[in-house]
């Protein structure tokens, strides 16, 4: 599937060049603020209140995210089309379970997970493409399962290439931005229904607000 101005062999080779530098710059959760984070726990409350553990971290990354989930007594299986963030997540959280996957074609049976966390990894998909990764999402939760979506709040897209090619990595990355009604149109598209919803403005050196939508399949 390739779009204006990205395609899922762009952000792989993306991914793939800045693993490493990413990896050093953000071992855990340096990038989020507190209350981001008490989203995701609020995200594991409700999956563990509701007596489940297995989660996928859908566009884990380099594992900093599935080992916040893994600390609080998730059960994690994250998947990411960048072999070279995967190799990073192997190195450093060797207990994690990671593989090579899309995010719009799991590779899991229905009704798998409890839990699904897209965090910022619905942001180099534009609409069409979003929707169907939430539809794998709703197709592999169980139902009363959750799922949490963080991303960067506006409207169109913005040159993530450009910012990395300053840093001295010559690559091409396109993020789309969206705000929470946009989210929730999409979510609402899979047959997910909102419980919860945290919109913020731009904090420290942030560029963008945030929005952080939690579902659930019915």
């Amino acid at each position: 599937m390739t779009v204006a101005g990205g395609s899922p062999e762009e952000v792989r080779a993306a991914y793939d060049a800045i693993a490493e530098d990413y990896a050093a710059a953000f071992p855990t959760t340096e990038p989020e603020q507190p209350v981001d984070l008490a989203m995701v726990d609020h995200f594991v409350g409700c999956v563990v209140g509701g007596g489940g553990r297995r989660v996928l971290d859908a566009g884990c990354g380099t594992g900093r995210m599935g080992r916040f989930l893994a600390d609080r007594g998730c059960s994690v299986v994250g998947v990411d089309l960048s072999p070279g963030m995967l190799a990073m997540a192997r190195r450093d959280h060797p207990d994690l379970d990671v593989r090579e996957a899309s995010i719009t074609d799991l590779p899991f049976e229905d009704a798998s997970f409890e839990g699904v966390l897209f965090w910022y990894s619905l942001i180099h998909l534009p609409d069409e493409a979003a929707a169907v990764a939430l539809e794998e999402a709703a197709r592999v939760l169980r139902p009363g399962g959750y799922v949490l979506v963080g991303s960067q709040k506006g409207e169109g897209t913005f040159d993530v290439g450009a910012v990395l090619r300053e840093r001295g990595h010559d690559v091409a990355l396109t993020r789309w931005h969206r705000g929470p009604r946009e989210l929730l149109d999409l979510l609402h598209g899979a047959g997910l229904e909102r419980t919860a919803r945290l919109v913020r403005e731009p904090l420290g050196r942030e560029r963008h607000g945030q929005v952080f939508v939690l579902a659930r399949r019915p």
